[in-house]
């Protein structure tokens, strides 16, 4: 998982976009390394977040800004009732699937980034009253909101890690890699 994003050759934005975000999903992604379902699931802080629930969501997110930036519907739906689902699992989820599910993901975004002609292209917001009525983004901003939306969930994930057990970022990283910290 990258936890530095190395230079990129000039002038790949594609590239460099794509790997900060891999960035970002490494961060979350350490902070489930080493620990149980129940671990990954529980609620150790302040916060109704578990990792398990923060994987969840971060794959639902991308894959459903991809799909809309590819005109086809999200492959998870949620109503106004339900929307606090994709922030824990439910019967028959578990921290591998979902995982899974979200390495799946990842390779369609890249897919899709690297494959539309320009970054510059654009597609329509949501209907939804928080973006401007007939709003437009581009492919770019898609990239961007991405790597933000990610980053955001890593840091809480850093929080909800060193909550359950005390292992700190650099400590994950450490022993990602076979070595030690401190």
């Amino acid at each position: 998982m990258v936890t530095h994003v190395p230079a990129e050759e000039p002038g790949d934005e594609r590239g460099a976009l794509l790997s900060f975000l891999a960035e970002q999903r490494g961060g979350i992604r350490r902070a489930v390394l080493g620990l149980s379902e129940e671990q990954a699931g529980s609620r150790p802080s302040a916060s109704e977040l578990s990792l398990a629930g923060l994987v969840k969501h971060v794959a639902e997110v991308e894959q459903m800004w991809v799909s809309l930036a590819k005109g086809e519907p999200p492959a998870v739906v949620r109503d106004e009732s339900d929307w606090h689902e994709c922030f824990r699992l439910v019967q028959g989820e578990t921290l591998a699937s979902q995982l899974a599910y979200w390495d799946g993901v990842a390779a369609r975004t890249e897919e899709f980034v690297r494959s539309v002609p320009s970054l510059d292209d654009t597609f329509a917001l949501p209907d939804q009253p928080w973006f401007p009525p007939d709003g437009r983004v581009s492919v770019r901003w898609l990239c961007l909101h991405l790597i933000r939306e990610t980053a955001r969930h890593a840091g809480h994930a850093d929080i909800v890690r060193e909550s359950l057990d005390g292992a700190t970022a650099f400590e994950l990283v450490a022993k990602e890699q076979g070595s030690s910290w401190g």
